[in-house]
């Protein structure tokens, strides 16, 4: 505690209408205190200095900003030497700030009402024994982290370091007084911090800059508010520079904007998706669907590359096609032997997408890609199997330079695009088939397979036929065959013990003859199909089989047989014949159906169309359309159901297959 004089006066400055300070001050020490409202402060000064009894202190108390700004300008303004202490009821970085600007000799806000007193008395006292330094110190614990008087040329004139946050540095806070922003911070950050510096004192203005420093525990980050100072110190012009330790909020930011930038990234890849899956319905060929896939993924700027191999035979692959500025890695993977397309003969394999996270780190991937990657910069790869219906023409593969690629949802984009591609080019294989004049009429022959029609013929001496194959709108293929020479019940349960069928049904049973629905676990139908080739006939018997098919006059051969030796190890092609289709008109193919109908049968399926009775629900009854035609009803419905089968056989005359 300072010595006073017994004689020396306080003016408490206070909003405070309980205030406890007065009493508190001169209980502590011999401080006489005027306790005066801030309307009354500059009035009641004026009086005290003209009647020659100048305060020796002056302790302001309020937490307003513009109370402290507005009085601390009126005061200072009629007493110029007397010293003004802030002392805020709660403090805090707003009042602390006003305080300094406005000039306040101390800012005292300690938690501790005693310890909160001793300060402004102290900082009196020490006024009154002509121990205050040139410059004032205002750099309280309330204050943030950090709490430093710069000088205009980047000199430390007063530091001030919390308890919590000291150890965090290699020097104390003293050891910092002295010494230059060059000498603390590297060139570049203290270039920075001294332009803020110069901006706050030339613009007289707050400035907030945030900047990174080195520390006993890591690199961290702080934001700092720079408040210059009106008073001159040491012949220059002086900032306050508070620093807050902004760490966590930084990576808390960082984290979000991290998740924000992913977010943003997922949405242009499923953007980029759908425009590649919008211009495929329009590619006429398959050479067209897969260019677009490929030059529109790296149009994104999201991938460096992309290229397409097609499926050759089983686990082999062949580089058809591909685009990206990863030039040298291109160049490596067109050339590489397909045994080395580990990854993408997994995904063919598996029928799963195959995402390498770390090209260079993974070791499925061979030493030439690893250097082509190095030299293009990929940092990852998805390969992605261009399926449609149980058939795999290849896969998709697409590599970027981007470390935090291929999230969950941008595999699953992925795995929507190559169903997607997968299913264009089915559709345009068979488009080709449907349009085409001319087409090309394949023979191959099936020896010794492993499916439940190659066994019946072996065991039984019996001969299949196919009558028609399909798939539902789930993709499940169904067959219908005709059994010669074998009875019903002895080929159901034949079949429901084979592995190669998951269901069967008995449509027709003869005597020495039946007719099934069958479903397979693997069959050549789907293949064949998803390659554009329509089944003509089919045929086995004594374990061979004979399988006549159409393609497109430009299909690849090799293609369409390599595929249905995939599923058949000893399919070979025996014949290749150019044949010509007839075109018929609508009006043609409508007279032929005409011609097949009997009048009854052409007259009975005109009163039930006409009457409703195709409808749901009907407008007319069997019985009534028999009234009108004076009919019995059985006979109605034997015309409907002959005249019906003419009109569907003709529709479905063109029969397709499976084996």
């Amino acid at each position: 505690m300072q010595d006073v004089t017994n004689d020396a006066t306080v003016a408490l400055i206070t909003e405070s209408s309980d205030s406890k300070l007065s009493a508190a001050i001169e209980t502590i020490s011999s401080f006489d205190v005027r306790t005066i409202p801030p309307d009354r402060a500059l009035e009641a000064l004026r009086e005290t200095a003209n009647g020659g009894e100048v305060p020796s202190g002056i302790v302001l108390e309020t937490d307003d900003p513009t109370t402290i700004r507005s009085v601390l300008d009126r005061v200072q303004s009629a007493i110029q030497v007397a010293p003004v202490v802030v002392a805020p009821i709660e403090g805090s970085e707003r009042t602390a700030v006003a305080a300094l600007r406005a000039g306040a000799t101390e800012y005292v806000a300690a938690d501790e009402p005693e310890a909160k007193v001793d300060r402004i008395v102290d900082a009196i006292a020490e006024f009154l024994a002509d121990e205050t330094p040139e410059y004032h110190r205002i750099l309280a614990n309330e204050l943030p982290d950090e709490a430093f008087i710069i000088g205009e040329d980047g000199t430390y004139l007063e530091s001030k370091l919390r308890p919590d946050t000291a150890t965090l540095y290699t020097t104390t806070a003293e050891g910092l007084v002295g010494q230059t922003l060059d000498s603390v911070f590297p060139e570049n950050v203290a270039e920075r911090l001294q332009s803020c510096l110069e901006q706050a004192i030339e613009a007289d203005t707050i400035q907030t800059i945030e900047y990174g420093a080195d520390t006993t525990e890591g690199r961290r980050r702080y934001e700092a508010r720079v408040v210059p100072i009106e008073r001159w110190i040491g012949g220059q012009r002086a900032v306050v520079w508070l620093a807050r330790d902004i760490t966590e909020r930084a990576q808390r930011e960082r984290r979000l904007q991290s998740r924000q930038d992913r977010l943003e990234t997922v949405n242009r890849i499923n953007q980029v998706v759908r425009q590649v899956i919008e211009t495929l319905v329009e590619a006429p060929t398959q050479a067209a669907i897969e260019h677009k896939v490929c030059e529109q993924l790296v149009e994104s700027e999201l991938y460096c590359g992309a290229w397409i191999a097609e499926r050759t035979g089983e686990g082999e692959l062949s580089y058809r096609i591909g685009d990206g500025s990863a030039k040298t890695y291109l160049e490596a993977v067109e050339s590489c032997d397909p045994e080395d397309q580990r990854p993408a003969q997994r995904a063919v394999k598996s029928g799963e997408t195959q995402v390498i996270d770390n090209v260079l780190a993974d070791e499925s991937v061979p030493e030439r890609i690893h250097e082509a990657a190095r030299a293009d910069g990929i940092d990852a790869a998805i390969v992605v199997p261009i399926c449609h219906g149980g058939t795999t023409y290849g896969v998709l593969a697409v590599v970027a330079s981007r470390n935090d690629t291929f999230s969950e949802s941008e595999r699953s984009g992925f795995q929507l695009l190559g169903e997607t591609t997968g299913f264009t080019i089915s559709a345009v294989k068979n488009r080709q088939l449907l349009f085409s004049d001319t087409v090309l009429e394949l023979e191959f022959r099936i020896d010794g397979g492993e499916t439940l029609p190659f066994e019946l013929t072996t065991e039984y001496d019996c001969t299949i036929s196919l009558e028609w194959a399909g798939s539902t709108a789930d993709g499940r293929i169904f067959q219908y065959i005709t059994v010669d020479g074998l009875d019903g019940e002895t080929v159901l349960e034949e079949a429901r013990a084979h592995e190669s069928v998951e269901e069967c049904r008995l449509i027709y049973d003869g005597t020495d003859s039946c007719t099934i629905e069958i479903r397979m676990a693997e069959s050549g139908v789907r293949t064949l199909a998803n390659h554009g080739a329509t089944i003509r006939d089919v045929t086995v018997e004594d374990g061979s089989a004979s399988v006549l098919v159409e393609v497109p006059r430009d299909a690849d051969v090799r293609e369409v047989a390599e595929a249905l030796k995939f599923v058949y190890e000893n399919a070979e092609l025996e014949a290749r014949r150019e044949v010509d289709h007839p075109v018929r008109t609508a009006a043609e193919r409508r007279d032929d159906v005409l011609d097949e109908l009997t009048d009854r049968q052409l007259t009975t399926l005109r009163l039930a169309y006409y009457s409703g009775f195709f409808d749901w629900p009907r407008e007319s009854t069997g019985e009534e359309i028999a009234e009108a035609m004076d009919v019995s009803p059985p006979t109605m419905h034997q015309h409907l159901r002959k005249g019906l089968k003419t009109v569907l056989s003709e529709l479905f005359e063109e029969s397709g297959g499976a084996i």
